[in-house]
């Protein structure tokens, strides 16, 4: 599985973004796709997840309320729309993806599959 992540940038306090992942090559029926985030020195950090066949999501306390996962199956894309974004969301994300479902889906530890980064500037 190969991802492509875009669609960093710079905002202002209260700004919104939208990050795109596009995935290629080997798929499963059941499989989930995550954002994570990581600050220099820090550990990567869970953002948000969508399981493909439950159409579930889920997502970290931090940005529950304003940030949304969703997916283009035709377009094989899953998105984060960011909103309401903060200084402290400034970092960089990531894509992940992993075939089939783990209930562990917040822990980075079980992605096997990642975009590049794309850096996301909120500016105060």
């Amino acid at each position: 599985v190969q991802l492509q992540a875009s669609g960093g940038g710079l905002v202002q306090t209260g700004g919104s973004l939208r990050l795109s992942c596009t995935a290629s090559g080997r798929t499963s029926v059941d499989y989930t796709m995550g954002w994570f985030r990581q600050a220099p020195g820090k550990e990567r950090e869970f953002v948000a997840a969508f399981r493909l066949t439950a159409r579930r999501t889920y997502y970290a306390d931090s940005v529950k309320g304003r940030f949304t996962i969703s997916r283009d199956n035709a377009k094989n894309t899953v998105y984060l729309q960011m909103n309401s974004l903060k200084p402290e969301d400034t970092t960089v994300y990531y894509c992940a993806a992993r075939i089939n479902w783990s209930v562990q889906y917040y822990s980075h530890e079980h992605y096997p599959y990642w975009g590049q980064g794309t850096l996301v500037t909120v500016s105060s």
